[in-house]
């Protein structure tokens, strides 16, 4: 099904792009919330990532997932707002503003997936967009420093700060519920 409403979207026809949007949306406008909280924003993002999509669908070689292709469109959209925003620079400020301990208990399996993207959804920028990149995308911490113009080590110092308040703001709606 998808391979006709591609060729179809390749020829420019609306009613192909309309479809393709319909059955998409939601779940491109998940992977710009991932990235920035502000759901008009994401809304936006989503919007442009479409605009990008539909420039782009010729390029897309049919090999490998089509959502997977389609994905990194939304993220490298969301990840251009970031670096236009200078969101990621004002981030490493927040690093040295937190105190944060490390703690080896895991005690994700407590929560629900709502609860865990909100966690993450709560993070500063910068820690929430390595976090989203390596964790949820599968990027490695070499092609995050690439993608955001860091160092490879100021990407996996992200992450690992990132993990240990997520593990702290876990610990605390665990304490705040139970």
């Amino acid at each position: 099904m998808d391979e006709q409403l591609i060729k179809e979207c390749i020829k420019k026809d609306i009613r192909a792009q309309k479809q393709l949007y319909e059955k998409y949306a939601s779940l491109m406008m998940s992977v710009c919330l991932r990235y920035v909280k502000d759901k008009d924003i994401a809304q936006n993002l989503l919007q442009d990532g479409f605009i990008k999509l539909f420039d782009k669908i010729h390029t897309y070689s049919g090999k490998g997932s089509f959502v997977g292709w389609m994905r990194k469109i939304f993220v490298n959209t969301s990840l251009e707002y970031l670096r236009h925003n200078d969101v990621l620079k004002h981030s490493m400020d927040i690093d040295v503003a937190f105190n944060i301990e490390s703690e080896d208990e895991s005690p994700i399996d407590k929560i629900s997936a709502d609860e865990l993207m909100k966690c993450i959804t709560e993070l500063p920028d910068g820690f929430r967009t390595v976090f989203n990149m390596f964790a949820i995308e599968g990027y490695s911490h070499a092609e995050i420093a690439e993608m955001l113009g860091i160092q490879e080590g100021t990407s996996r110092s992200q992450y690992a700060r990132a993990r240990t308040l997520l593990q702290q703001k876990i610990m605390k709606l665990i304490k705040d519920v139970g």
